[in-house]
């Protein structure tokens, strides 16, 4: 991008994740020479390995972080600093300067006038493709560009499959399609004057340019494209890193244990922030074990239901609003505590959903319980019952189904509470196993319902009326006829 232009619009051939990286860290950690520690760490982060084998990948799903900040700003030394701090997990770091398109004959003539900080200079289907493959866990193709001849060599680099993708770029965040697969966004924001100092230092130091040749470019192409695409997408960030001193490491510390808890959880919930799902342990495998096996008995399967159903209410209450509040204990003393919610209210969708009720009503003293009753199509579905208290719009909703399969039960159950006048944040959907299609559907369509599960299973089988899998077979028959 900008940094690798010499005079005019050309950019020079830019340094690699390999070698520099594309702003060359020009902020004064690393100019032009790099030691060989440190390139073949890099290097191996880039391809996904580690002590020359392939690296073993310690987690499932991808979590991807687009990196983004004008000239000089330092945003390779934050992607170094990131990497370095992963450590125990397999890191792939992309430029965007790779993907760089071929210039036409034309636009070769007239190269000097090329805009080069342009989004239209890349490749952007190329950049979609390639971080479509590594978030599906597959290695990619990444191309080498030549910026003698303006073109891509012949030269093809494999890249990952890893853990954490790390892209790069000053226009990261300005294409909307690259932002919107990112996990994290981060920008790196250095003030103009500093970055310019930068730039003309690198420039003069290490590329035999003059001080008019940097200033000329800047304020033809780097400055105008700043203004016009990168600075704006600032407002995409989920992170800004102050980064004028270079070394503001606990912004960077912050962002890798950030990553790190995320690596630990569900992929769908990486991706979905409005998912929670109860954190496992042995308990709670065991009785998942029990409900789903085809031998337990009607006994069996209605206590331990009961006893997860109760887990999960536990666990959805504590995610409602509360309020400060202090009492005095027996002793005279003063205790700081929490007032619970109030004007809460259960909706079951009949009938697997009435066998949480009990749980709900175990927690919630006097609680006022509504009914929808939902009749399921191939092609939609159709609200033939539906009972919920008058008041329902002022209330916190528990909305209450134990089996979350395609989801479109649960969105026609979210879309009647809506139209009661039920705000999106105030809707709890509560279940205890969730398919992957059910929860992209209602996480997706409405994102401000906080869905909670307690495990979230493989698929859904469309040839066997889209049941679970492994799935817990039919939950209404098996708790309330078997």
């Amino acid at each position: 991008m900008s940094d690798h232009h010499p005079q005019g619009g050309t950019p020079q051939r830019p340094r690699t994740s390999v070698e520099n990286g594309p702003e060359g860290n020009v902020d004064g950690h690393r100019e032009t020479g790099v030691d060989t520690d440190t390139q073949t760490s890099r290097s191996r982060a880039e391809n996904g390995s580690s002590s020359g084998r392939p690296h073993k990948r310690l987690h499932t799903g991808v979590f991807i972080i687009g990196v983004c900040g004008g000239t000089a700003s330092g945003k390779t030394t934050v992607c170094d600093t990131i990497m370095q701090r992963l450590h125990d997990s397999c890191v792939v770091m992309l430029s965007q300067d790779s993907f760089y398109r071929c210039l036409t004959e034309e636009e070769r003539a007239n190269v000097a006038k090329y805009n080069f900080d342009h989004p239209d200079a890349f490749d952007k289907p190329l950049i979609l493709e390639t971080l479509q493959r590594l978030r599906a866990g597959q290695p990619a193709e990444v191309p080498t560009y030549d910026f003698s001849r303006h073109a891509r060599s012949g030269e093809i680099r494999l890249t990952g499959p890893a853990d954490v993708v790390v892209i790069e770029g000053i226009l990261v965040l300005a294409m909307k399609e690259v932002r919107e697969m990112c996990n994290m966004k981060i920008y790196v924001d250095t003030d103009d004057d500093v970055r310019l100092a930068r730039r003309i230092q690198r420039d003069v130091a290490s590329r035999g340019r003059d001080v008019a040749g940097v200033l000329k470019q800047y304020t033809e192409f780097v400055k105008p494209m700043f203004d016009q695409f990168v600075a704006p997408s600032r407002r995409h960030a989920d992170v800004i890193i102050p980064w004028g001193k270079g070394n503001n490491l606990v912004a960077i510390d912050l962002i890798v244990e950030h990553i790190r808890t995320k690596l630990q959880q569900p992929e769908l919930k990486r991706i979905y922030p409005n998912l929670e799902v109860v954190p496992s342990n042995y308990q709670i495998r065991g009785m998942h074990t029990i409900i789903r096996d085809r031998t337990s008995s009607k006994e069996d399967f209605v206590f331990y239901a009961d006893r997860l159903n109760r887990l999960v209410v536990e666990a959805g209450l504590g995610h409602l609003p509360f309020s400060e509040t202090s009492v005095t204990t027996p002793t005279g003393a003063v205790y700081c505590g929490v007032a619970f919610a109030r004007r809460l209210c259960g909706v079951s969708i009949i009938r697997s959903g009435e066998a949480m009720e009990a749980a709900l009503r175990a927690c919630c003293k006097g609680i006022k319980i509504g009914k929808i009753l939902v009749h399921r199509h191939v092609d939609n579905n159709d609200v033939i019952y539906e009972k919920l208290p008058a008041d329902i719009a002022e209330r916190h909703v528990l909305l209450l189904d134990p089996l979350l399969s395609t989801g479109s039960t649960a969105v026609k159950a979210i879309q009647i509470l809506k139209r009661r006048g039920v705000a999106e944040d105030r809707i709890l959907f509560l279940t205890i196993i969730a398919a992957p299609e059910g929860i992209v559907r209602v996480c997706s369509t409405f994102p401000a319902v906080k869905l909670l599960t307690s495990e979230i299973d493989d698929c859904v089988d469309p040839e066997e009326n889209f049941a679970l899998v492994p799935g817990a077979g039919n939950y209404g028959n098996r708790y309330f006829c078997e």
